[in-house]
């Protein structure tokens, strides 16, 4: 098996002819990181998402448009005779070597890989057996395009496949669906139970599952609107071939488990104070999408709590500018999607306009590298643009006509590159059997 049959099946899949040879070149240079003894049996593609509309509103139930990158994380595996579970990210050569019955804390990449064994273990006991696996990501870190949610969803891939785990009785009575598996596997990162499969800390961050629903279940140059707390599936859109989204970083790095995590974690708290308020004064509800969607005036009626609350005056503050957000950016979701389905780059940029706005002033998770980012695209000719992610760093997108983008992209930022929706994970392991 090589790289060039590896980029050769995901194109097949969908992934753009010119992601090709960057994608054969990592699985050949993971593919060459060989076990001592044995071969590999297994791979796996597993893409970063861009998150078009909807920031930090699917921990509330709301809505997000989403799509897969063409970039992300080239994985090959195989199942050893111990205990062990043995990682190794082979552009670093850093490893993680854990058991699977005592699986150790660590930090950085490694506390990801950690927390999925910790939590497979536990949740499918007796089933989890050791694996050795290999990697190399190509998405930049901290950039807003989920490497952290990518990698958790490439381990916990390798490990359920390379253990049968979907032939579990636990797996079979709580994961039917695609979405099922997305919505397991961010709760394996935030910590929350799934069904009967018990929580715990997980990596430290109060996040939602829109990173995952992108990763597992986008399709092709398609954007994908989606609604949580449950995860449904809304709608598919095809991205114009006339168009094309740009992504620069910022190279502000927001790492969900260094200083950002504290930040990240206020505005998951803000909405969780919303919903207790919602709940203590009326007939309790699971989100606070479904609070907003009791009535018309459900809005009105909880800033009226949050301003009737014995909170301090700070946080009665950012609680009304946390509110005002979630109804705005979730509002945006539909008339976006409508926009892309319609070919309405005016409505987009409008859109995409506003929500970068309300990002700054109420949502309040931008740096200035960002926002002169998205700025800096609109004046170079982008019909939209907007920062995405979880914020306190990350990335932003442009909206560009297909035959500017290259030279966009080159004026633009000294990293950006040029992309339409790519596949979701894809389990390639049948090339090694042809």
């Amino acid at each position: 098996m090589t790289g060039q049959e590896l980029g050769d099946a995901l194109v097949q899949r969908g992934l753009d002819e010119g992601e090709r040879a960057a994608i054969a070149g990592v699985f050949d240079r993971v593919l060459s990181a060989s076990p001592r003894d044995g071969a590999w049996s297994h791979a796996w593609w597993t893409p970063g998402r861009l998150e078009v509309f909807g920031t930090h509103t699917d921990y509330a139930g709301c809505r997000t448009l989403v799509c897969a990158v063409p970039r992300g994380i080239a994985m090959v595996g195989r199942p050893r005779r111990d205990d062990r579970v043995i990682v190794t990210d082979v552009a670093t050569g850093q490893s993680v070597d854990l058991s699977v019955s005592q699986p150790t804390a660590f930090d950085g990449w490694r506390r990801y890989v950690a927390v999925v064994v910790a939590r497979l273990a536990r949740n499918f006991d007796g089933a989890l057996r050791g694996s050795e696996i290999a990697f190399q990501s190509t998405l930049p870190r901290a950039s807003g395009m989920s490497s952290s949610s990518a990698l958790v969803v490439a381990t916990a891939s390798a490990l359920a496949d390379l253990n049968d785990l979907s032939t579990h009785p636990r797996w079979i009575a709580n994961i039917q669906s695609r979405v099922d598996v997305a919505g397991y596997f961010a709760c394996i990162e935030n910590g929350r139970s799934f069904g009967d499969l018990a929580g715990d800390a997980g990596v430290g961050t109060h996040g939602g599952s829109e990173d995952h629903a992108a990763i597992l279940t986008g399709r092709p140059s398609t954007v994908t609107a989606f609604r949580f707390a449950p995860m449904a599936r809304l709608a598919d859109v095809a991205v114009s071939e006339e168009w094309r989204f740009v992504i620069a970083p910022s190279n502000v790095r927001a790492e969900k488990t260094g200083g950002a995590q504290a930040s990240y974690n206020r505005l998951a708290r803000e909405v969780q104070t919303l919903l207790d308020l919602w709940n203590a004064h009326e007939p309790p509800v699971g989100s606070l999408a479904d609070a907003l969607e009791t009535a018309p005036t459900a809005s009105v009626r909880l800033q009226d709590l949050v301003e009737r609350s014995t909170l301090p005056a700070a946080s009665i503050e950012s609680l009304t500018r946390r509110l005002a957000h979630v109804v705005r950016e979730d509002a945006m979701v539909q008339p976006a999607l409508e926009s892309f389905r319609t070919g309405n780059s005016e409505a987009l940029g409008n859109l995409s306009a506003e929500s970068q706005a309300i990002a700054e002033s109420l949502l309040r998770n931008q740096v200035p590298e960002t926002v002169q980012l998205a700025h800096a695209a609109r004046r170079l000719g982008a019909f939209a643009a907007r920062s995405f992610g979880a914020g306190f760093g990350g990335s932003v997108w442009a909206l560009v006509d297909a035959d500017a983008a290259p030279a966009f992209a080159a004026r633009w930022h000294a990293n950006a590159f040029v992309m339409r929706p790519g596949p979701p994970h894809a389990p390639l392991s049948q090339q090694f059997r042809r």
